[in-house]
C-alpha cells in the first residue's frame, strides 16, 4: 500500500496522507474516510466529486489539511468539521456549497487558512470565526453571504488577508478592523456596505490593497488614509462619496493604483498625485494649480 501514487502510510502502515488532486475521480465521497483515525493530509481537489460532505470527515482527529476545492460538492458545510481540532488548512472553493457558514468553525483554534469561496454559501459571517486566534487569510468572496460584517473580525491578530467581495453585505465597515495590524489585504468591493470609510482603518501599517469599490459609502475620504505608508492600490470607485480628494494621499508614495471614479467628488485632484500613479481613475477632475 505503500507504494499507492498519492497514498502516504507510516511505519505502522496507517494512512497518514491522501493527496489525490487532480485526478479525474468521480462520484460521492465515501463517509468511510471517517475512519481513517490517523490521516493528516486529505487532498482530493480539482477533481469531479459530487454531493455532499460527509459529517464523518469530522472524525478525523489528526487532520491538519483538508483541501476538497474544485470539485462539484453541494449541500451544507457539515458542522463536524468544527471537530478538527488540529486542522490547519480548510479549503472548500469553487464547489456548490449552499447553506450558512457553521459557526462551528469558528472552534478550529490551529486554523490558518480558510477558504470557502466561489459557491452559493448565504446568511450571516459568523461571529465566532473572530476566534480564530491563528488565521492568517480569510477568503469568503463569490458567495451570496449577507448581513454585517462581524466586529469580531477585528480580533484576528495575525490576519494577513481578508477577501470579503461580490456577496451582499450590508451596514457599516466595522472600525475594529482598525486593530488589525499584519493586514496586507483588505478587499470588500462588490457589496452593499453604508456610511463612512472609518479613519481607523489608517492604523492597519502593513496595508498594501485596499479595495472598498462598488459599494454605498458616504462622507468624505479620510485624509489618515494618507497614513498607509506600504498602500499600492486603493479602490473606491461605484460608491457615494462627496468632498475633495484629501491632498494627504500624495503622501503615498507606492500608490500605483487608485480608482475614485462613480463618486459625486469635486474639487480637484492633488497635484502630489500626478507623478507617482501608474494608473490612476479619477473621474475627470483636473490638476490642481500650484
Amino acid at each position: 500500500m505503500d507504494e499507492w501514487r498519492g497514498v502516504t502510510v507510516d511505519s505502522q502502515g496507517r494512512v497518514v496522507e491522501l493527496q489525490l488532486s487532480g485526478n479525474n475521480l468521480r462520484g460521492y465521497l465515501p463517509p468511510e474516510l471517517g475512519n481513517l483515525s490517523h490521516l493528516k493530509v486529505l487532498n482530493l481537489a480539482a477533481n469531479q466529486l459530487s454531493g455532499e460532505i460527509p459529517a464523518e470527515l469530522g472524525n478525523l482527529s489528526h487532520l491538519k489539511v483538508l483541501n476538497l476545492a474544485f470539485n462539484q460538492l453541494s449541500g451544507e458545510i457539515p458542522a463536524e468539521l468544527g471537530n478538527l481540532a488540529n486542522l490547519e488548512v480548510l479549503f472548500l472553493r469553487g464547489d456548490y456549497l449552499s447553506g450558512e457558514i457553521p459557526a462551528e468553525l469558528g472552534n478550529l483554534a490551529n486554523l490558518e487558512r480558510l477558504d470557502l469561496s466561489d459557491n452559493q454559501l448565504s446568511g450571516e459571517i459568523p461571529a465566532e470565526l473572530g476566534n480564530l486566534a491563528n488565521l492568517e487569510v480569510l477568503f469568503l468572496p463569490f458567495n451570496q453571504l449577507s448581513g454585517e460584517i462581524p466586529a469580531e473580525l477585528g480580533n484576528l491578530a495575525n490576519l494577513v488577508g481578508l477577501f470579503l467581495a461580490g456577496n451582499q453585505l450590508s451596514g457599516e465597515i466595522p472600525a475594529e478592523l482598525g486593530n488589525l495590524a499584519n493586514l496586507e489585504g483588505l478587499y470588500l468591493s462588490d457589496n452593499q456596505l453604508s456610511g463612512e470609510i472609518p479613519a481607523e482603518l489608517s492604523s492597519i501599517a502593513n496595508l498594501g490593497g485596499l479595495d472598498l469599490g462598488s459599494n454605498q459609502l458616504s462622507g468624505e475620504i479620510p485624509a489618515e488614509l494618507g497614513n498607509l505608508a506600504n498602500l499600492e492600490v486603493l479602490r473606491l470607485d461605484g460608491n457615494q462619496l462627496s468632498g475633495e480628494i484629501p491632498a494627504e494621499l500624495g503622501n503615498l508614495i507606492y500608490l500605483g493604483i487608485l480608482s475614485l471614479v462613480g463618486n459625486q467628488l469635486g474639487g480637484c485632484i492633488p497635484r502630489s498625485l500626478e507623478d507617482q500613479l501608474d494608473s490612476y481613475y479619477l473621474g475627470g477632475l483636473p490638476f490642481c494649480f500650484e
